[in-house]
């Protein structure tokens, strides 16, 4: 299996390569839900506001979504291995600041900066399997890479509750500073130095993207905060949201129009593959996110369980996903995958219903470790087939590109699946409780105590109807995936390197 493969560099070992990039993407992807555990002792730690400190997550999620599709490409011009060694090295240093941040606007500013690192790695990882795996390889690898950024979201709050607990907030941060120097050694050793494409760079296409991401992205992310009205003078969520999409399609108009090397290559959308699972990554980032809210608010509130605990009903999801990724990608390799996201994405929506009907105040919480085996297996079948099939048919030369495109596209969706939730909870709870109890059911501090009885069984129902949203986004998910076209028998194409 750990065969080498590369036609111009033959001393290249993938699967070295590929394990020293997957200890930074997760590192990077653990940082994205760790911090919700310990906002509250954040907030005690610093002496400021529930929504000063919530900045210090969302300034992160900006900073992470906003310049995904220009790393995506620099790593197509000035090689993936170095924009992801600079990327760990502001992501490490950044976390070091994180720590020794003294006040909530030093740590916001260092999470923007860790943000960006993010931003750098991210792309050049599945840049990188893209180009040194041969084709019948490359399912084993992405089903390694997916199986990363499925259980990264879940490790977070478990390793956030623990190290907060034992040593304090500071070291959700600092935790990241032996393991970035780690991985930036094992990265230098492994990772090989891959051909570049030196032509002109699009600076107009790099302003319209970063402007028209950062429009739209701001205004989703904190909609819910402004209560999608007014957020200064005559600028509006909407207004800003509507700006951000007509400044994207002014950028598409000119990647289309304009004569030298552009941002995005539109032709990437030609293949059948790529155009279907980037829409369909979309679905899975918006219903992985947004299903986490009201599943950790009704385990607390609700049942009382603290946040760590509150994780730790997940372990079923993370160790299935973890122990199924080797045969699935070995699936990917030596069959036709595409029905295996279709799958994975009904087992996902099977899991949520599951918990949509068992989340009562009554129901034992050994049974609620079910609905979240059923969630393991969904992964294992999602995260990895879908990220091999939409790349497979690419270029090499597009790799950059197209891994870029397809990571914004998941944390699109993440952050729609955030804010929908959020507006879609509180209708929910209101509808229940009405306003007065709601209120006070958002006031309850969850781990430290339940929610009084009276409202038990209405905010239940509320969070109950709340996991309907993501279940039948992902079902949407699994209907485009239908449209996947079979994988070409002969893989030259997506082997070649680069002209």
């Amino acid at each position: 299996m750990n065969s080498t493969h590369s036609s111009n560099h033959p001393e290249i070992r993938p699967w070295p390569a590929l394990w020293s990039l997957v200890l930074g993407f997760f590192m990077i992807l653990v940082d994205t839900t760790i911090v919700s555990v310990a906002n509250p002792s954040i907030m005690r730690g610093l002496d400021t506001t529930m929504v000063a400190t919530l900045w210090a997550t969302s300034a992160y999620l900006l900073a992470y979504a906003v310049p995904l599709l220009i790393t995506g490409r620099l790593g197509d011009r000035f090689g993936p291995r170095r924009i992801y060694l600079v990327g760990l090295t502001v992501f490490t240093l950044s976390s070091l600041a994180c720590g020794l941040a003294g006040g909530i606007e030093t740590l916001i500013a260092a999470r923007v900066f860790q943000g960006l690192g993010a931003a750098l790695m991210t792309p050049q990882t599945m840049a990188v399997i893209t180009r040194i795996f041969p084709p019948l390889e490359r399912g084993s690898a992405m089903a390694v890479w997916g199986v990363t950024a499925g259980v990264a979201t879940l490790v977070g709050p478990i390793l956030g509750g623990f190290l907060v607990d034992a040593w304090g907030w500071e070291w959700i941060f600092f935790i990241n500073v032996p393991v970035g120097v780690i991985a930036f050694v094992l990265a230098l050793r492994f990772v090989p130095v891959l051909p570049t494409n030196a032509h002109r760079f699009d600076w107009l296409g790099v302003l319209l993207s970063a402007l028209g991401m950062f429009l739209l992205v701001f205004g989703i992310q904190e909609g819910e905060s402004f209560e999608w009205g007014t957020i200064w003078g005559p600028i509006t969520v909407w207004g800003l949201i509507i700006a951000g999409v007509v400044v994207l399609a002014l950028f598409v108009l000119w990647q289309r129009v304009q004569r030298g090397e552009p941002l995005i290559p539109l032709q990437i959308f030609r293949d059948r593959n790529f155009s279907v699972g980037s829409a369909v990554i979309v679905t899975v980032g918006f219903s992985v996110t947004g299903m986490s809210l009201p599943l950790m608010f009704y385990l607390q509130l609700v049942r009382g369980l603290t946040p760590t605990q509150s994780a730790l009903m997940m372990v079923p999801m993370a160790v299935l996903s973890i122990v199924l990724a080797r045969p699935v990608g070995l699936l990917i390799d030596r069959r036709d995958p595409r029905r295996l996201p279709v799958l994975g994405l009904l087992l996902v929506a099977a899991g949520l219903a599951s918990y949509a009907l068992m989340a009562r105040p009554e129901v034992s919480l050994w049974l609620l470790l079910i609905p979240s085996a059923v969630l393991g297996l969904g992964n294992a079948f999602m995260w990895g087939p879908l990220a091999s099939i939409t790349t497979f048919g690419l270029a090499q030369d597009l790799a950059g590109a197209g891994s870029g495109v397809y990571n914004t596209s998941r944390q699109i969706g993440a952050v729609l699946g955030s804010a929908a939730m959020a507006a879609f909870m509180g209708s929910r709870i209101a509808a229940h409780l009405g306003s007065e109890a709601a209120d006070a059911a958002g006031s309850v501090g969850g781990g430290s105590g339940a929610l009084p009885d009276a409202l038990q069984g209405g905010f239940t129902a509320a969070m109950a109807e709340s996991i309907l949203m993501p279940m039948g986004v992902i079902v949407v998910g699994a209907i485009i995936s239908l449209l996947f076209a079979r994988r070409p028998k002969n893989a030259q194409q997506a082997a070649a390197p680069a002209e």
